[in-house]
């Protein structure tokens, strides 16, 4: 007759964990059944060699939507009952629900494996813990069940049986407790003596005393529907375990609970030591008299509030006042770092991975890019083959949808420079098994699904724009060719301009960065000059008959394709050498290291001669359109700043003259003053006439229609810097002093105001005042 104890814990618990450990070298168990899908004892053995926090990850080939997660940390329960199993020689079997039941029905399976339903079955032990009116469960276990000195399975069993009394499960929960009695069957009938069932502290119930009959658990899980599920472990993270983070049977707390757990002696003492050296870490002054002195505090905070020992509420409070003197910053350091904490797990090579995976280990190697659980900012330099080939990776990753980097703002000039924000995160994995059947590397992968991207149907110009500067950033010459002819057959059968401006500038980036990186990409310049040619043709029809919104949706791309002509025009370079890991940098500056663009003696743009250049035929085709009459005013006046500042411009002035003349409404006289001054409002500083005008127009307006286009203007000035706002106030306080465009360095004197500091100072140097 085999001897069953069902053990019920609370999971991630580590009074828990504690207790259990102690009850399995009790019991001695000849195996033990553990909450879990059963697909994972294959892999069970591993355990001793990761380092939690790990998951479990249960997925379905081929649907990625089908996938759930079982995460483990030290303090977990689960994981000291299966490491102290392994060690003891002892099967450890999962016996929870299979992953390919669970997760063959949409209801049922979700991002992460947990005890959704009502908070009382999520937590029971914290619900019996908030009724006995304590806010931290693990204290509240510490507190009434571990210091009474016996055994806590049989006072939580009789518990949970009580706050079940009258509940009838139902749907996935009876499903599940019904396997669960189904496994613990199976282990009886093959003749283990002594069997320990590891669950959640809410299923004891349903698992201990007579096992009602088979055949009511057999119907329920007869015709359930079924999947293949490929089960492996992962890593996974403290921040993911927090139950901020969408867990459900999560704790807030986990690197306080992995503290308790890993320092059982003295763990008041130990935490606040810890707190302080984060907190001299980031600079702020904590010496051994604030340690101490945050130690009593704690301990008087817990005696007034009639505990045995302080909690984390107690220590955080004590923190706040003493190591952080009221700082609501330094508290939420200490929050971050060391409350919830930024512990990463690792699985081993003998981990079942699919190719995609191991190669991706294996180039984070060699690299020397170590995945962390928090945000870390790297600088490359693309002229370091290092950081040139951590550049290829990361952008190979985002076409795999693995976002491990996120590109950001580069420091510094020049084009040779990117910054990235990484942070690991478990769905990488996931993402990694899912495009496993593109290639058994990254570079293969990648390139099969920029070639997929580019073969859908489905493809805008804009994404297939896109896609060939992400293959460049990449390094996927391979790719390419495929890609860039379905560019060329897609822009040549659209007639949208907008469509064709809103794909042009990546391009024009690609193009400029199949230079500075040495990267090949022909027929990319053919294909941007006849996009260019094809803008050029379509723009003025475009211009047409425009609302508001309309107007100045199309502002916005007239000022990207602007833009990259500019970057089209400058002079080609060729990449410089490599730089040597151990050299300093180049800033730019002008110097041979580093190209900036934007120089040179005269200006080319590799494609032909001058008079065809681009930068003619997008002027010309501007200042076509900057003559008509039936322009809406904030494209003629956005177009005529664009040909002033080119220098294609001398009746600048005039234009602005005729724009808010009498015979123009103020709300158009308003729109073109914005499409004008959107490159900002030096020019008015530094150009009388043209303040002198606005400041006429506006003066001249009377009340209704200013109110009429006060939001326009408002708007339009809003968007000046500070400095160009001031300096433009200036001009024109002074114009109004001397009735003309007045000069803001005149001295601004007022006679009365001054006369008692004129007496003071000829009273010192002895003279009257005449």
């Amino acid at each position: 007759m085999s001897a069953v104890s069902v053990l019920g814990v609370r999971h991630h618990g580590p009074g828990s964990a504690r207790a259990l450990r102690r009850e399995l070298e009790r019991l001695r168990p000849d195996a033990i059944l553990v909450e879990g899908p059963p697909e994972a004892d294959a892999i069970v053995a591993l355990a001793p060699d990761l380092e939690p926090p790990v998951a479990l990850l249960a997925h379905v080939p081929g649907a990625p939507a089908r996938a759930a997660f079982w995460p483990f940390a030290q303090f977990s329960p689960e994981w000291q009952a299966i490491l102290y199993g392994v060690a003891a020689g002892v099967p450890v079997r999962f016996c929870d629900l299979p992953a390919a039941h669970s997760l063959a029905d949409d209801d049922e399976h979700d991002e992460e494996h947990d005890e959704s339903g009502d908070g009382l079955r999520a937590d029971p032990i914290g619900a019996l813990a908030a009724a006995a009116g304590h806010d931290d469960p693990e204290r509240w276990w510490e507190d009434v069940v571990e210091h009474r000195g016996d055994t806590p399975f049989g006072v939580i069993a009789e518990a949970m049986a009580a706050v079940r009394e009258g509940h009838v499960p139902a749907g996935r929960e009876a499903r599940r407790e019904a396997y669960m009695r189904k496994a613990l069957r199976a282990a009886i009938k093959e003749g283990f003596g002594t069997i320990a069932v590891v669950c959640g502290a809410w299923h004891v119930p349903a698992l201990a005393g007579p096992l009602p009959p088979a055949a009511a658990d057999n119907a329920l899980l007869r015709g359930l529907p079924k999947v293949k599920a490929e089960l492996t472990w992962v890593p996974w993270t403290y921040g993911r375990l927090a139950s901020w983070s969408g867990y459900g049977a999560g704790i807030t707390s986990p690197g306080w609970y992995h503290h308790l757990f890993t320092a059982p002696d003295r763990p008041v003492e130990r935490w606040l030591t810890e707190a302080a050296a984060v907190l001299r870490e980031e600079g702020l002054p904590v010496s051994s008299a604030h340690v101490i002195e945050s130690v009593r505090l704690a301990a008087t905070l817990a005696g007034l509030r009639g505990r045995p020992l302080a909690g984390l509420s107690e220590v955080t409070e004590a923190a706040r006042a003493v190591l952080c003197e009221g700082d609501d910053l330094a508290v939420e350091l200490i929050q971050r770092r060391m409350v919830v904490g930024d512990r990463l797990g690792h699985v081993t090579d003998g981990t079942p991975m699919v190719p995609l995976q191991r190669d991706l280990r294996e180039q984070r190697r060699r690299l020397k890019l170590r995945p962390e659980a928090l945000d870390r900012e790297l600088d490359l330099d693309l002229r370091k083959p290092l950081d040139l080939e951590r550049s290829h990776l990361l952008h190979r990753l985002r076409l795999l949808e693995v976002g491990w980097g996120t590109p950001g703002q580069a420091r510094g000039k020049g084009t040779f420079r990117e910054s990235w924000t990484l942070q690991w995160r478990p769905e990488h994995d996931l993402a990694l098994i899912e495009h496993a059947a593109l290639g058994t590397t990254v570079a293969a992968a990648a390139a099969r699904r920029a070639r997929d991207l580019a073969g859908a149907a489905s493809a805008a110009l804009a994404d297939l724009t896109a896609l060939v500067e992400q293959c460049l950033l990449a390094d996927l010459p391979q790719a390419l060719p495929g890609v860039l002819a379905a560019l060329s057959a897609k822009a040549a059968l659209d007639t949208d301009v907008t469509q064709l401006m809103a794909a042009l500038p990546a391009m024009v980036r690609a193009h400029r960065y199949g230079d500075v990186r040495g990267t090949s990409a022909e027929g990319l310049a053919v294909i941007v000059r006849s996009m260019l040619d094809r803008i050029c043709v379509g723009l003025p029809v475009a211009v047409t008959a425009l609302d508001d919104d309309a107007a100045a949706e199309l502002l916005k791309h007239v000022d990207a394709v602007h833009a990259a002509v500019a970057l089209l025009t400058e002079p080609p370079t060729a990449p410089p050498p490599p730089v040597a890991a151990d050299e300093g940098e180049v800033d730019g500056g002008g110097g041979a290291a580093e190209v900036d663009g934007g120089g040179g003696a005269g200006e080319t743009d590799g494609e032909g001669g001058a008079g065809g250049s681009p930068r003619v035929r997008w002027l010309g085709t501007l200042r076509g359109i900057a003559d008509r009459q039936d322009l809406h005013g904030l494209i003629e006046g956005r177009l005529t700043r664009v040909l002033l500042d080119c220098g294609e411009l001398a009746d600048a002035g005039d234009r602005m003259s005729r724009a808010m003349s009498r015979g123009q409404t103020p709300v158009r006289a308003a729109a073109w003053i914005e499409g004008f001054l959107s490159g900002g409002g030096l020019l008015l500083v530094h150009d009388p006439r043209l303040l002198g005008l606005v400041d006429a127009w506006l003066t001249a307006l009377p009340p209704d229609q200013f109110t009429d286009v006060l939001p326009l203007l408002r708007r339009t000035f809003g968007g000046f810097a500070v400095p160009e706002r001031r300096a433009v106030g200036e001009r024109v306080s002074a114009a109004g002093r001397t009735g003309g465009a007045g000069d803001a360095n005149e001295p601004d004197i007022d006679e009365r105001r001054a006369a008692g500091a004129v007496a003071t100072v000829l009273a010192i140097i002895g003279r009257d005042r005449g």
